[in-house]
């Protein structure tokens, strides 16, 4: 039987390194970009490769990872683990804090844990075997959930390239933003009206997010994704991503 506890304080572990690296060791040769282009398709920085290395160090025992940066690394287990090791790269490369990680763990391709980790407050919230939880994990304690009850903004991300989608929004008078992390966005959905998620989909950015929230409305097509709490959101952002 698969050892949850074990997995889920190995993400932890690797996170907070990854948390004092950042804030005790990093240096501007971090921040340059690295001679390689990663799986995911963008330009690799130096800290995504240490980002990766650090997850790589205390995940690889459990099963096989596919990560942003090298690709699937080997296929040779029915446990895969689906890495973002630095999820907002251009936020963090532009000193905007709102940036962290996001690991999905897979067994027999159905989703059994999600971890999404803030790493600019610390708090990683995460679902094992339908149980969403959330902490600080520089001492583990457990953070209450606070309720949203009525939100004021729903989430864009990757507003800017899709101009007619903001001209509709703003015609629906709906206030949104486009923070620029896109696992996080995702991990809180609950938070906001709505979050649409545009453009190439990656398994990397919506893997644990997708677990997380898998008691939300979600709607995902090729160039989309939406989840929302409510119908009325759900159907009017489906509506206007159809026009």
């Amino acid at each position: 039987m698969f050892d949850y506890n074990s997995f889920t304080n190995a993400v932890i572990k690797a996170n907070k390194e990854l948390y004092e690296y950042i804030n005790t060791h990093m240096d501007s040769s971090d921040l340059e970009e690295s001679s390689t282009i990663g799986y995911g398709g963008d330009n690799t920085l130096n800290i995504d490769l240490i980002a990766e290395n650090i997850f790589i160090k205390y995940l690889d025992s459990f099963g096989d990872i596919f990560s942003e940066e090298a690709g699937l690394i080997s296929s040779k287990s029915n446990i895969k683990i689906i890495i973002d090791p630095l999820d907002g790269s251009h936020n963090f490369l532009s000193g905007l804090p709102y940036y962290g990680t996001s690991v999905a763990l897979q067994i027999d391709n159905e989703t059994k844990a999600g971890y999404v980790v803030n790493l600019v407050n610390h708090i990683m919230i995460y679902k094992v075997n339908d149980n969403l939880e959330q902490i600080d994990i520089l001492n583990n304690k457990s953070i209450n959930f606070i309720k949203v009850e009525n939100p004021q903004i729903g989430i864009f991300e990757r507003a800017y390239s899709y101009p007619n989608v903001i001209k509709k929004l703003n015609q629906e008078k709906i206030k949104f933003r486009s923070p620029g992390a896109i696992a996080i966005s995702l991990a809180y959905a609950k938070n906001y009206n709505f979050v649409l998620f545009a453009g190439s989909i990656r398994e990397f950015d919506i893997a644990a997010a997708l677990y997380i929230c898998s008691d939300l409305f979600i709607h995902k097509e090729a160039e989309f994704l939406i989840m929302a709490k409510k119908q009325y959101y759900f159907t009017l952002i489906k509506e206007i991503i159809k026009e």
